[in-house]
C-alpha cells in the first residue's frame, strides 16, 4: 500500500476536473497546471483543487510537468487522455523521478504505441488485425503490388497517431502515393514520426471498442463494449453502450480477445482494445489506446463502477480485484460530444465566448464539463464544451431522454454542434441501429441545418441576452433571479 496525498492532472477541461472529482472522495489533493488564459475561470470551478499558472505549453512538456510535480510535493501524476498520457517517455521520466505514474506501464505503452507493432502483437494472441502492410523500406513497385493485393479502398495511416490525424482514404492507386505523402507530413507535424503503413478499408464499418482492466496480480477483466461508430473527420461524437448489434457470444469473444492482447503485454490499469467490425460481425483489431478514454462514462454508467477511483486504488495498492463474473451491465447509456464548432462549416472549430450556459438535469442526465456562463473556448485547445451521457433501461429509454437533454442544453456566444447531434439522434437509421463509420457523410444532407432553425436560435439569444441585461445593461448573476435562463425547451415550435 502507497500514501498519496497529493496528485499532479497533467491535463485540463472536463477531464481534469472528472479525476479532480475522484481524488477529493478520497481526501487527495489535486494539483493542477492552468494556463494563464484559463486561470481565471478554472478558480470557480475546480474548488479544493491547488491550481499552478501554467505556459500554455506545459501540457506537452514533460520536463516542465514533472518538475511541477516534485515542487508541489506530489507522490503521483494522472496524465488523463491526451497530450502525453499514452507518451512512454513521460510515463518513464515520471517513475524515474520517483513519482507514480497512474496509468498503465511506460513498457506496456512503448509496445501499443506503435500501431503496426501493435498488430503483431495482436496476431500473436491469436486476433486477427485488419489486413495491411508497413511501407518502411518498399519500393513504390513494391507498395502498389500489396496494396493491389489487399484491394481498394485503402486507408494510410500515421503508425503513432491517434484521432484520425495522419490518416487517408484511397479509392484507387493513381491516389495512393499522393496520400501517403500527406499523411507522412501530417503524422511528422502531430506526433514527430514520418512512420506510416497501409491497411484494408473495410466497407461499412463498425467501430467498436472494449474497455478492459488489469489488476496488479494477473487479473484482466473486460467492462463490456462501446459502439463508438459516429464520427466525423474520423473521430467520434457519440459513444454507445452496449452496441445494438453485439450479442452476448460476440462480445464474450471480443472480450477475451482484449483481454488477451492486455495480458501478452503485462498490463496494468484501464486500457481500451479497439476493433473494426464489417457487416457479418467479424472483427478485426485495429488498436489499443493506454489511458482512459473520453467515452468512459458510458461504460461506468451502465456496469456502475467508477473507473478513475479503480485507477486510483490501484496505483495506491487498495484496489480490490473485481471478477468477470461479478460484472454484470443493466441498461443503455450514451455519450455525446459537445464542441465548439460549426458542422455546416466542415466542423472548423468556433472559438469565443459563452455568453449563457446551463446544463440539463435530470434523472439519468450526466454532463462533465468545465466551462460556465463567462468562460471562454480558445484557439489553442481542442473545442470539446462537455459530453453529455444519458442511461435509461433500454435504448429507446436512452434515446429519448438524449432528446431531451440535448434540447435543453442551453449554449450561446459560441456555434455549437448540439442542434447537429439532435438530428442524428432523430434519424430513422440512428434511431434502428443501422450504423457505419461513414454515417454522417452519407446522410449529410439530413443533418444539415435547415435556415429556419438557425433563425430560431437567434431569436432565442436575443431573447436571452434581453433578459440578462434588463438592468441597465448590467450582466445578471447566475441564480440572481427565476428570469435569467430562456425557457427550458429551446426548440420551438
Amino acid at each position: 500500500m502507497v500514501t498519496i496525498d497529493r496528485v499532479l492532472i497533467a491535463n485540463r477541461g472536463e477531464i481534469a476536473r472528472r479525476i479532480a472529482t475522484a481524488l477529493l472522495e478520497k481526501g487527495i489533493v489535486p494539483v493542477l497546471p492552468i494556463t494563464e488564459k484559463e486561470y481565471s475561470q478554472a478558480v470557480a470551478g475546480f474548488k479544493d483543487c491547488r491550481l499552478v499558472n501554467s505556459p500554455n505549453t506545459i501540457y506537452l512538456d514533460s520536463d516542465a510537468l514533472v518538475a511541477l510535480a516534485k515542487s508541489e510535493n506530489c507522490q503521483a501524476v494522472h496524465p488523463g487522455y491526451g497530450f502525453l498520457a499514452e507518451n512512454a517517455g513521460f510515463a518513464e521520466l515520471c517513475e524515474g523521478s520517483g513519482l507514480i505514474f497512474i496509468g498503465p506501464p511506460a513498457s506496456a505503452m512503448d509496445l501499443m504505441g506503435h500501431k503496426e507493432r501493435a498488430r503483431e502483437i495482436a496476431k500473436s494472441a491469436n486476433v486477427p488485425p485488419v489486413p495491411g502492410f508497413s511501407i518502411d523500406g518498399q519500393s513504390d513497385l513494391e507498395i502498389k503490388k500489396m496494396a493491389d493485393r489487399i484491394g481498394f479502398p485503402v486507408l494510410v495511416k500515421a503508425s503513432m497517431g491517434g484521432g484520425g490525424k495522419g490518416m487517408r482514404r484511397v479509392d484507387n492507386p493513381e491516389a495512393l502515393f499522393d496520400a501517403i505523402r500527406m499523411s507522412k507530413s501530417e503524422s511528422a507535424a502531430y506526433f514527430g514520426s514520418e512512420d506510416v503503413f497501409v491497411e484494408k478499408y473495410i466497407v461499412k464499418p463498425r467501430h467498436i471498442e472494449i474497455q478492459i482492466f488489469s489488476f496488479t496480480g494477473g487479473r484482466t477483466v473486460y467492462v463490456g463494449e462501446r459502439e463508438c461508430t459516429i464520427q466525423r473527420r474520423h473521430q467520434k461524437i457519440i459513444e454507445e453502450s452496449p452496441s445494438p448489434v453485439v450479442d452476448e457470444k460476440r462480445r464474450r469473444e471480443m472480450g477475451e480477445a482484449a483481454v488477451r492482447i492486455a495480458d501478452s503485454v503485462n498490463y496494468i490499469g484501464a486500457g481500451t482494445v479497439e476493433f473494426i467490425v464489417d457487416e457479418s460481425l467479424n472483427f478485426y483489431f485495429l488498436e489499443m489506446n493506454t489511458r482512459i478514454q473520453v467515452e468512459h462514462p458510458v461504460t461506468e454508467e451502465v456496469f456502475g463502477v467508477d473507473l478513475v477511483a479503480w485507477q486510483i486504488e490501484e496505483a495506491m495498492g487498495t484496489v480490490e480485484a473485481i471478477t468477470q463474473q461479478e460484472l454484470r451491465g443493466a441498461g443503455h447509456a450514451i455519450e455525446f460530444r459537445i464542441y465548439a464548432e460549426d458542422p455546416d462549416q466542415g466542423f472548423m472549430p468556433s472559438p469565443g465566448k459563452i455568453l449563457l450556459y446551463q446544463e440539463p438535469a435530470g434523472p439519468g442526465i450526466r454532463v462533465e464539463s468545465a466551462v460556465t456562463t463567462g468562460s471562454e473556448i480558445f484557439a489553442d485547445f481542442d473545442p470539446m464544451i462537455a459530453k453529455v451521457v444519458v442511461r435509461g433501461h433500454s435504448r429507446q429509454h436512452a434515446l429519448d431522454r438524449a432528446k431531451w437533454a440535448l434540447s435543453n442544453f442551453v449554449i450561446f456566444g459560441v456555434t455549437t454542434n448540439r442542434e447537429f447531434l439532435m438530428r442524428i439522434v432523430e434519424h430513422p437509421a440512428f434511431q434502428s441501429g443501422e450504423l457505419d463509420t461513414s454515417f454522417i457523410d452519407h446522410y449529410r444532407a439530413d443533418l444539415t441545418a435547415k435556415q429556419d432553425e438557425i433563425s430560431k436560435e437567434m431569436l432565442l439569444l436575443a431573447a436571452a441576452l434581453r433578459k440578462t441585461n434588463g438592468n441597465g445593461g448590467k450582466q445578471a448573476a447566475p441564480g440572481d433571479s427565476q428570469d435569467f435562463y430562456p425557457p427550458v425547451n429551446i426548440r420551438l415550435p
